[in-house]
Protein backbone atom coordinates (compact mmCIF):
# COMPACT_ATOMS: atom_id res chain seq x y z
CA UNK A 1 0.00 0.00 0.00
CA UNK A 2 1.62 3.74 -0.57
CA UNK A 3 0.02 6.60 1.50
CA UNK A 4 0.75 10.36 0.86
CA UNK A 5 0.38 13.26 3.65
CA UNK A 6 1.56 17.18 3.38
CA UNK A 7 3.87 18.90 5.37
CA UNK A 8 6.62 21.75 4.47
CA UNK A 9 9.84 23.06 4.82
CA UNK A 10 11.79 26.33 5.06
CA UNK A 11 13.88 28.09 2.79
CA UNK A 12 14.89 31.37 4.82
CA UNK A 13 11.51 32.78 6.24
CA UNK A 14 9.35 30.66 3.68
CA UNK A 15 8.01 27.68 4.13
CA UNK A 16 8.20 25.16 0.66
CA UNK A 17 5.30 22.38 0.19
CA UNK A 18 6.78 18.70 0.78
CA UNK A 19 4.58 15.47 -0.06
CA UNK A 20 5.55 12.65 1.91
CA UNK A 21 5.00 9.61 0.48
CA UNK A 22 5.30 6.24 1.99
CA UNK A 23 5.18 3.01 0.11
CA UNK A 24 5.05 0.28 2.10
CA UNK A 25 5.18 -3.05 0.49
CA UNK A 26 5.60 -7.14 2.27
CA UNK A 27 7.70 -8.42 -1.04
CA UNK A 28 11.27 -8.39 -0.65
CA UNK A 29 12.97 -8.16 2.93
CA UNK A 30 12.04 -5.59 5.65
CA UNK A 31 14.02 -2.75 5.10
CA UNK A 32 13.77 1.53 5.62
CA UNK A 33 14.80 3.81 2.57
CA UNK A 34 13.95 7.58 2.73
CA UNK A 35 15.21 9.29 -0.26
CA UNK A 36 14.56 12.85 -1.44
CA UNK A 37 18.00 14.81 0.11
CA UNK A 38 16.61 14.39 3.70
CA UNK A 39 19.34 15.87 5.95
CA UNK A 40 20.61 14.24 9.11
CA UNK A 41 17.90 14.90 11.81
CA UNK A 42 15.34 13.69 8.83
CA UNK A 43 17.06 10.81 8.47
CA UNK A 44 17.40 9.63 11.87
CA UNK A 45 13.53 10.28 12.38
CA UNK A 46 13.04 6.62 11.62
CA UNK A 47 14.79 5.44 14.88
CA UNK A 48 12.70 8.29 16.51
CA UNK A 49 9.33 7.39 14.63
CA UNK A 50 9.58 3.44 15.18
CA UNK A 51 10.67 4.12 18.92
CA UNK A 52 7.31 6.48 19.66
CA UNK A 53 5.26 3.75 17.21
CA UNK A 54 6.10 1.00 19.38
CA UNK A 55 5.40 2.92 22.68
CA UNK A 56 2.35 3.89 21.60
CA UNK A 57 0.93 0.48 21.47
CA UNK A 58 0.98 0.84 17.29
CA UNK A 59 2.67 -2.62 15.63
CA UNK A 60 3.76 -2.41 12.26
CA UNK A 61 4.23 -5.90 10.61
CA UNK A 62 7.70 -6.67 8.68
CA UNK A 63 7.78 -4.93 5.02
CA UNK A 64 10.25 -3.19 2.91
CA UNK A 65 9.47 0.94 3.56
CA UNK A 66 10.16 3.62 1.51
CA UNK A 67 9.87 7.58 2.32
CA UNK A 68 10.24 9.58 -1.04
CA UNK A 69 10.02 13.54 0.51
CA UNK A 70 9.44 15.14 -2.79
CA UNK A 71 10.35 17.47 -4.30
CA UNK A 72 13.59 15.14 -4.45
CA UNK A 73 15.80 18.38 -5.27
CA UNK A 74 15.31 20.78 -2.50
CA UNK A 75 16.44 19.48 0.80
CA UNK A 76 14.95 19.10 4.23
CA UNK A 77 16.15 19.22 7.43
CA UNK A 78 15.01 19.66 11.30
CA UNK A 79 12.65 17.03 13.25
CA UNK A 80 9.14 18.46 12.28
CA UNK A 81 8.60 15.62 9.58
CA UNK A 82 7.97 13.14 12.43
CA UNK A 83 4.21 13.51 13.09
CA UNK A 84 3.33 13.12 9.09
CA UNK A 85 5.93 9.67 8.78
CA UNK A 86 4.35 8.52 11.89
CA UNK A 87 0.80 9.18 10.37
CA UNK A 88 2.10 7.73 6.70
CA UNK A 89 3.41 4.87 7.76
CA UNK A 90 0.05 3.89 9.71
CA UNK A 91 -1.97 4.75 6.66
CA UNK A 92 0.13 3.00 4.57
CA UNK A 93 0.20 0.01 6.35
CA UNK A 94 -3.81 0.14 6.96
CA UNK A 95 -3.59 1.10 10.66
CA UNK A 96 -5.59 3.80 9.92
CA UNK A 97 -7.81 5.06 6.63
CA UNK A 98 -5.64 7.33 4.19
CA UNK A 99 -8.71 9.29 3.58
CA UNK A 100 -8.13 9.79 7.58
CA UNK A 101 -5.10 12.09 6.99
CA UNK A 102 -6.16 13.55 3.76
CA UNK A 103 -6.19 17.55 3.75
CA UNK A 104 -4.30 18.11 7.31
CA UNK A 105 -1.18 19.70 7.18
CA UNK A 106 1.11 18.07 10.08
CA UNK A 107 4.20 19.20 11.49
CA UNK A 108 6.20 17.85 15.00
CA UNK A 109 8.86 16.28 16.78
CA UNK A 110 8.08 13.01 18.54
CA UNK A 111 9.63 11.75 21.46
CA UNK A 112 10.96 7.50 21.96
CA UNK A 113 7.47 7.61 24.29
CA UNK A 114 5.21 9.46 21.62
CA UNK A 115 4.67 12.26 23.03
CA UNK A 116 5.20 15.77 20.37
CA UNK A 117 7.31 18.18 21.08
CA UNK A 118 7.77 22.14 19.65
CA UNK A 119 9.47 22.70 16.65
CA UNK A 120 10.68 25.71 14.78
CA UNK A 121 9.11 27.56 11.86
CA UNK A 122 5.44 26.70 12.45
CA UNK A 123 4.48 30.23 12.22
CA UNK A 124 5.92 30.10 7.94
CA UNK A 125 4.26 27.05 7.80
CA UNK A 126 1.15 27.86 9.20
CA UNK A 127 1.39 30.44 6.31
CA UNK A 128 1.98 27.73 3.38
CA UNK A 129 -0.67 25.68 4.60
CA UNK A 130 -3.67 28.03 5.19
CA UNK A 131 -1.95 29.13 1.49
CA UNK A 132 -2.56 25.79 -0.19
CA UNK A 133 -6.05 25.24 0.92
CA UNK A 134 -5.51 22.90 4.21
CA UNK A 135 -8.26 22.10 5.90
CA UNK A 136 -6.18 22.25 9.01
CA UNK A 137 -2.93 22.32 10.71
CA UNK A 138 -2.28 19.73 13.27
CA UNK A 139 0.93 20.79 15.55
CA UNK A 140 2.45 20.28 18.67
CA UNK A 141 0.63 21.54 21.92
CA UNK A 142 3.20 23.92 22.06
CA UNK A 143 3.10 25.09 19.04
CA UNK A 144 -0.35 25.75 18.68
CA UNK A 145 -0.64 29.27 19.83
CA UNK A 146 2.12 30.44 17.39
CA UNK A 147 0.31 28.75 14.79
CA UNK A 148 -3.33 30.10 15.52
CA UNK A 149 -1.67 33.79 14.58
CA UNK A 150 -2.88 32.96 10.99
CA UNK A 151 -6.52 33.70 10.99
CA UNK A 152 -8.81 31.44 8.52
CA UNK A 153 -6.51 28.25 9.42
CA UNK A 154 -8.19 25.61 11.69
CA UNK A 155 -4.97 24.46 14.03
CA UNK A 156 -5.29 22.03 16.80
CA UNK A 157 -2.66 21.03 18.92
CA UNK A 158 -1.82 17.61 20.19
CA UNK A 159 0.23 16.32 23.40
CA UNK A 160 1.11 12.71 21.83
CA UNK A 161 0.75 10.68 18.41
CA UNK A 162 -2.06 8.55 20.20
CA UNK A 163 -4.05 11.69 20.45
CA UNK A 164 -3.33 12.32 17.05
CA UNK A 165 -4.33 9.17 15.44
CA UNK A 166 -7.55 9.10 17.75
CA UNK A 167 -8.63 12.89 16.45
CA UNK A 168 -7.81 11.69 12.88
CA UNK A 169 -10.15 8.26 13.18
CA UNK A 170 -12.92 10.41 15.00
CA UNK A 171 -12.12 8.65 17.73
CA UNK A 172 -12.15 11.31 19.79
CA UNK A 173 -12.75 15.34 18.74
CA UNK A 174 -10.97 18.44 19.80
CA UNK A 175 -11.56 22.45 19.36
CA UNK A 176 -9.03 24.44 17.21
CA UNK A 177 -6.82 26.66 19.01
CA UNK A 178 -8.64 30.31 19.57
CA UNK A 179 -6.94 33.33 17.85
CA UNK A 180 -5.83 35.57 20.47
CA UNK A 181 -5.40 39.45 19.17
CA UNK A 182 -1.90 40.46 20.22
CA UNK A 183 -1.84 43.95 22.93
CA UNK A 184 0.74 46.02 20.41
CA UNK A 185 0.59 48.81 21.89
CA UNK A 186 2.99 47.76 24.82
CA UNK A 187 6.56 49.28 25.14
CA UNK A 188 8.09 46.49 25.95
CA UNK A 189 10.44 47.11 29.62
CA UNK A 190 13.06 49.47 28.32
CA UNK A 191 13.36 51.78 31.06
CA UNK A 192 12.75 55.19 31.18
CA UNK A 193 14.85 58.19 29.84
CA UNK A 194 14.12 60.31 32.79
CA UNK A 195 16.51 57.80 34.96
CA UNK A 196 18.91 59.16 32.70
CA UNK A 197 21.07 62.28 34.35
CA UNK A 198 21.81 65.13 32.15
CA UNK A 199 22.64 63.95 28.53
CA UNK A 200 19.86 66.35 26.75
CA UNK A 201 21.45 66.65 23.64
CA UNK A 202 21.89 62.99 23.37
CA UNK A 203 17.87 62.74 24.15
CA UNK A 204 17.48 65.08 21.26
CA UNK A 205 19.70 63.11 18.88
CA UNK A 206 17.39 59.91 19.87
CA UNK A 207 14.35 61.66 19.28
CA UNK A 208 15.72 62.36 15.78
CA UNK A 209 17.17 58.89 15.22
CA UNK A 210 13.77 57.10 16.49
CA UNK A 211 11.34 59.48 14.51
CA UNK A 212 13.04 58.80 11.07
CA UNK A 213 14.36 55.25 11.90
CA UNK A 214 17.91 56.77 11.25
CA UNK A 215 21.01 55.19 12.49
CA UNK A 216 22.77 56.05 15.54
CA UNK A 217 26.50 56.56 16.78
CA UNK A 218 27.59 57.39 20.83
CA UNK A 219 31.30 58.57 21.05
CA UNK A 220 31.81 59.05 24.61
CA UNK A 221 34.10 58.07 27.36
CA UNK A 222 33.35 55.29 29.82
CA UNK A 223 30.53 55.59 32.12
CA UNK A 224 28.86 58.69 31.01
CA UNK A 225 26.02 56.87 29.59
CA UNK A 226 25.86 55.19 26.47
CA UNK A 227 24.99 51.51 27.01
CA UNK A 228 22.11 53.46 29.42
CA UNK A 229 20.52 55.39 26.70
CA UNK A 230 20.34 52.20 23.84
CA UNK A 231 18.91 50.09 26.07
CA UNK A 232 15.70 52.68 26.35
CA UNK A 233 15.80 53.50 22.98
CA UNK A 234 12.61 50.72 22.22
CA UNK A 235 10.88 52.16 24.31
CA UNK A 236 10.40 55.63 22.54
CA UNK A 237 9.53 53.66 19.00
CA UNK A 238 6.54 53.60 17.61
CA UNK A 239 4.04 50.37 18.66
CA UNK A 240 4.64 48.16 15.40
CA UNK A 241 1.48 47.24 13.17
CA UNK A 242 -0.05 43.71 13.05
CA UNK A 243 2.51 43.28 9.61
CA UNK A 244 5.10 44.28 11.37
CA UNK A 245 4.41 41.83 14.08
CA UNK A 246 3.59 38.83 12.07
CA UNK A 247 7.10 39.50 9.64
CA UNK A 248 8.99 40.16 13.17
CA UNK A 249 7.69 36.84 14.62
CA UNK A 250 8.40 34.59 11.07
CA UNK A 251 11.79 35.68 11.84
CA UNK A 252 12.12 34.93 15.24
CA UNK A 253 10.16 31.35 14.94
CA UNK A 254 12.57 30.54 12.42
CA UNK A 255 15.00 30.58 14.62
CA UNK A 256 13.06 28.88 17.15
CA UNK A 257 13.46 31.89 19.52
CA UNK A 258 9.06 32.26 19.43
CA UNK A 259 7.27 31.94 22.02
CA UNK A 260 3.94 31.60 22.43
CA UNK A 261 1.55 33.97 19.86
CA UNK A 262 3.22 37.05 18.01
CA UNK A 263 5.91 38.99 19.00
CA UNK A 264 4.18 42.48 20.41
CA UNK A 265 7.28 44.58 21.08
CA UNK A 266 9.55 45.85 18.98
CA UNK A 267 12.84 43.38 19.52
CA UNK A 268 16.18 44.84 21.06
CA UNK A 269 19.26 42.61 20.67
CA UNK A 270 22.66 43.56 22.53
CA UNK A 271 25.67 42.00 20.75
CA UNK A 272 29.46 41.61 22.28
CA UNK A 273 32.44 42.08 20.74
CA UNK A 274 33.46 38.74 20.59
CA UNK A 275 30.40 37.87 18.09
CA UNK A 276 31.08 35.82 14.99
CA UNK A 277 30.49 36.74 11.47
CA UNK A 278 27.62 33.91 11.68
CA UNK A 279 25.76 34.85 15.08
CA UNK A 280 25.81 38.96 13.96
CA UNK A 281 24.80 38.29 10.48
CA UNK A 282 23.29 35.00 10.01
CA UNK A 283 24.51 31.66 7.85
CA UNK A 284 25.26 28.11 8.73
CA UNK A 285 25.49 25.04 6.45
CA UNK A 286 21.32 25.53 6.28
CA UNK A 287 21.46 29.14 6.27
CA UNK A 288 19.61 30.54 9.77
CA UNK A 289 18.87 34.58 10.69
CA UNK A 290 21.55 36.36 12.60
CA UNK A 291 21.08 39.53 15.43
CA UNK A 292 20.98 41.68 12.48
CA UNK A 293 17.74 39.97 11.25
CA UNK A 294 16.37 39.00 14.74
CA UNK A 295 16.22 43.04 15.20
CA UNK A 296 14.08 43.27 12.33
CA UNK A 297 12.11 46.28 12.70
CA UNK A 298 13.90 46.92 16.51
CA UNK A 299 16.89 48.01 17.13
CA UNK A 300 20.70 46.63 17.17
CA UNK A 301 23.19 47.52 19.40
CA UNK A 302 26.63 47.10 19.40
CA UNK A 303 28.48 48.16 22.15
CA UNK A 304 32.30 49.08 22.13
CA UNK A 305 32.27 48.97 18.53
CA UNK A 306 35.78 49.53 17.12
CA UNK A 307 36.67 46.34 18.95
CA UNK A 308 34.72 43.71 16.68
CA UNK A 309 36.84 42.30 14.15
CA UNK A 310 36.69 45.09 10.98
CA UNK A 311 35.59 41.75 8.97
CA UNK A 312 32.50 40.91 11.13
CA UNK A 313 31.46 44.80 10.72
CA UNK A 314 31.54 45.11 7.30
CA UNK A 315 29.27 42.73 6.53
CA UNK A 316 26.84 44.87 7.88
CA UNK A 317 26.79 47.31 5.10
CA UNK A 318 24.25 45.38 2.54
CA UNK A 319 21.71 45.14 5.80
CA UNK A 320 21.92 49.24 6.38
CA UNK A 321 21.73 49.97 2.80
CA UNK A 322 19.20 48.12 1.78
CA UNK A 323 17.14 46.43 4.83
CA UNK A 324 17.90 42.76 4.28
CA UNK A 325 20.92 40.50 4.34
CA UNK A 326 21.82 37.74 1.53
CA UNK A 327 23.48 34.68 3.34
CA UNK A 328 25.10 32.99 0.22
CA UNK A 329 26.20 28.94 0.57
CA UNK A 330 26.78 26.01 -1.50
CA UNK A 331 23.76 24.34 -0.85
CA UNK A 332 21.80 27.90 -1.26
CA UNK A 333 21.37 31.28 -1.17
CA UNK A 334 18.45 32.82 1.37
CA UNK A 335 17.63 36.46 1.76
CA UNK A 336 16.40 37.58 5.13
CA UNK A 337 14.55 41.26 6.26
CA UNK A 338 17.31 42.97 7.97
CA UNK A 339 15.62 46.54 8.35
CA UNK A 340 16.82 47.35 11.59
CA UNK A 341 17.90 50.03 13.37
CA UNK A 342 21.77 50.47 14.63
CA UNK A 343 22.57 52.03 17.55
CA UNK A 344 26.38 51.43 18.49
CA UNK A 345 29.26 53.15 21.18
CA UNK A 346 33.04 53.66 21.19
CA UNK A 347 35.26 55.35 23.65
CA UNK A 348 36.89 58.32 21.66
CA UNK A 349 40.63 56.71 22.32
CA UNK A 350 42.26 52.99 23.57
CA UNK A 351 41.68 54.15 27.09
CA UNK A 352 38.44 56.22 26.47
CA UNK A 353 39.68 60.11 28.10
CA UNK A 354 40.06 61.57 25.03
CA UNK A 355 38.82 64.89 25.40
CA UNK A 356 37.40 64.50 29.20
CA UNK A 357 38.51 67.46 30.70
CA UNK A 358 38.21 65.51 33.83
CA UNK A 359 41.02 62.69 33.00
CA UNK A 360 43.89 62.39 31.29
CA UNK A 361 44.45 60.66 28.19
CA UNK A 362 47.47 58.28 28.03
CA UNK A 363 46.96 57.24 23.90
CA UNK A 364 49.63 57.96 22.05
CA UNK A 365 48.56 59.55 18.78
CA UNK A 366 49.41 55.92 16.67
CA UNK A 367 47.25 54.55 19.07
CA UNK A 368 44.45 56.63 18.91
CA UNK A 369 44.56 56.22 14.60
CA UNK A 370 44.93 52.92 15.09
CA UNK A 371 41.65 52.57 16.74
CA UNK A 372 40.14 55.26 15.40
CA UNK A 373 41.30 52.84 11.97
CA UNK A 374 39.61 49.77 12.80
CA UNK A 375 35.76 51.17 11.67
CA UNK A 376 35.99 51.84 8.05
CA UNK A 377 34.86 55.29 6.09
CA UNK A 378 32.09 53.33 4.29
CA UNK A 379 30.69 51.69 7.53
CA UNK A 380 30.94 55.27 9.11
CA UNK A 381 29.01 56.85 6.08
CA UNK A 382 26.29 54.64 6.37
CA UNK A 383 25.61 56.06 10.56
CA UNK A 384 23.91 58.95 10.16
CA UNK A 385 24.19 60.50 13.38
CA UNK A 386 27.56 60.26 15.29
CA UNK A 387 26.72 61.96 19.03
CA UNK A 388 29.12 63.05 21.60
CA UNK A 389 28.05 61.88 24.61
CA UNK A 390 30.08 63.28 27.15
CA UNK A 391 30.91 62.43 30.75
CA UNK A 392 28.04 63.58 33.32
CA UNK A 393 28.94 67.00 35.14
CA UNK A 394 28.56 66.75 39.47
CA UNK A 395 25.45 69.31 39.10
CA UNK A 396 23.78 67.21 36.50
CA UNK A 397 24.12 64.09 38.68
CA UNK A 398 23.00 65.49 42.23
CA UNK A 399 20.15 67.31 40.51
CA UNK A 400 16.53 66.36 41.35
CA UNK A 401 14.94 67.56 38.94
CA UNK A 402 14.34 64.30 35.96
CA UNK A 403 15.21 65.31 32.81
CA UNK A 404 13.04 64.41 29.35
CA UNK A 405 11.46 60.90 30.07
CA UNK A 406 10.54 58.38 27.36
CA UNK A 407 6.91 59.77 27.12
CA UNK A 408 7.36 62.78 26.04
CA UNK A 409 10.03 61.36 23.69
CA UNK A 410 7.86 58.71 22.58
CA UNK A 411 4.84 61.31 21.98
CA UNK A 412 7.21 63.40 19.45
CA UNK A 413 8.13 60.15 17.70
CA UNK A 414 4.59 58.71 17.30
CA UNK A 415 3.35 61.88 16.00
CA UNK A 416 6.44 62.10 13.38
CA UNK A 417 6.01 58.79 11.94
CA UNK A 418 2.42 59.16 11.71
CA UNK A 419 3.42 62.16 9.47
CA UNK A 420 5.86 60.04 7.36
CA UNK A 421 3.17 57.20 7.24
CA UNK A 422 0.81 59.94 5.66
CA UNK A 423 2.97 61.16 3.13
CA UNK A 424 4.54 57.88 2.10
CA UNK A 425 1.99 55.74 2.10
CA UNK A 426 2.29 55.70 -1.92
CA UNK A 427 5.85 54.88 -2.52
CA UNK A 428 6.24 51.27 -2.02
CA UNK A 429 8.54 50.03 0.26
CA UNK A 430 9.18 53.55 1.94
CA UNK A 431 7.81 53.64 5.64
CA UNK A 432 9.66 56.53 7.19
CA UNK A 433 12.43 59.13 6.15
CA UNK A 434 15.55 56.35 6.42
CA UNK A 435 14.07 55.19 3.13
CA UNK A 436 13.26 57.96 1.14
CA UNK A 437 15.51 58.11 -2.57
CA UNK A 438 15.25 59.05 -5.96
CA UNK A 439 12.76 61.47 -6.95
CA UNK A 440 10.72 60.77 -3.87
CA UNK A 441 13.83 62.62 -1.57
CA UNK A 442 13.98 65.08 -4.05
CA UNK A 443 10.39 66.16 -3.89
CA UNK A 444 10.26 65.77 -0.16
CA UNK A 445 13.99 66.86 1.26
CA UNK A 446 14.73 69.65 -1.09
CA UNK A 447 15.80 72.65 1.15
CA UNK A 448 14.76 76.48 0.52
CA UNK A 449 17.23 78.79 -0.70
CA UNK A 450 19.28 79.74 2.99
CA UNK A 451 19.42 75.63 3.59
CA UNK A 452 20.58 75.03 0.08
CA UNK A 453 23.68 77.85 -0.14
CA UNK A 454 24.34 76.38 3.75
CA UNK A 455 24.16 72.74 2.55
CA UNK A 456 26.84 73.43 -0.09
CA UNK A 457 29.13 75.12 2.17
CA UNK A 458 29.34 72.19 4.20
CA UNK A 459 29.63 69.59 1.12
CA UNK A 460 32.77 71.66 0.33
CA UNK A 461 34.20 72.36 3.30
CA UNK A 462 34.08 68.70 5.05
CA UNK A 463 34.14 67.01 1.85
CA UNK A 464 31.27 64.99 2.34
CA UNK A 465 30.45 62.09 0.35
CA UNK A 466 27.00 61.48 -1.72
CA UNK A 467 26.16 59.09 0.85
CA UNK A 468 26.73 61.71 3.59
CA UNK A 469 25.07 64.43 1.46
CA UNK A 470 21.83 61.92 0.98
CA UNK A 471 21.72 61.39 4.93
CA UNK A 472 22.10 64.86 5.86
CA UNK A 473 18.64 65.54 3.68
CA UNK A 474 16.88 62.98 5.08
CA UNK A 475 18.10 63.77 8.93
CA UNK A 476 16.60 67.14 7.84
CA UNK A 477 13.33 66.34 7.05
CA UNK A 478 12.74 64.28 9.96
CA UNK A 479 14.12 67.13 12.36
CA UNK A 480 11.58 69.68 10.32
CA UNK A 481 8.58 66.52 10.60
CA UNK A 482 9.68 66.90 14.70
CA UNK A 483 9.00 70.75 14.52
CA UNK A 484 5.97 70.41 12.26
CA UNK A 485 7.23 72.13 9.36
CA UNK A 486 6.20 71.73 5.77
CA UNK A 487 9.93 72.50 4.42
CA UNK A 488 13.25 71.63 4.74
CA UNK A 489 14.54 75.25 6.07
CA UNK A 490 18.36 76.26 7.19
CA UNK A 491 18.04 75.40 11.40
CA UNK A 492 16.88 71.67 9.74
CA UNK A 493 20.41 71.17 7.49
CA UNK A 494 22.12 73.25 10.49
CA UNK A 495 21.22 71.02 12.82
CA UNK A 496 21.59 68.07 10.58
CA UNK A 497 25.33 68.74 9.74
CA UNK A 498 25.54 69.45 13.36
CA UNK A 499 24.54 65.60 14.03
CA UNK A 500 27.10 64.12 12.26
CA UNK A 501 30.16 64.69 14.37
CA UNK A 502 32.35 62.37 12.42
CA UNK A 503 32.22 64.64 9.10
CA UNK A 504 33.06 67.84 11.25
CA UNK A 505 35.89 66.28 13.32
CA UNK A 506 37.97 63.61 13.39
CA UNK A 507 36.63 62.32 16.63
Amino acid sequence: MAARLWCGGLVGIDGFRVDLEVDFTRQGLPSFAMVGLAEGAVREARERVMAALRACGFKLPPARITVNLAPADRRKEGSAYDLPLAVGLLAAAGVIPQECADGWFMAGELSLSGELRPVPGILPLAALARSGGAKGMIVPADNASEAAVVEGLPVYGMSGLNETVSFLTGASSAMPEPFLPPDLNRSGEAGDFADVKGQEQAKRAITIAAAGGHNLLFIGPPGSGKSMLARRIPGVLPPLTFDEALEVSRIHSVAGRLGKGLICVRPFLEQHPSASEVSLVGGGSIPRPGAVSLAHRGVLFLDELPEYPRGVLENLRQPLENGEITVSRAAQSVTFPADCMLVAAMNPCPCGFLGDAGHTCTCTPAQIQRYRARLSGPLLDRIDLHVQVPAVPYADLAASRPGTGTAAMRARVVAARAVQTERYRHIPGCRCNADLSGQALERWCSPDAEGRAFLRKAVENLALSARAYTRILRISRTIADLEGAERVALPHIAEAVACRTLDRTSL
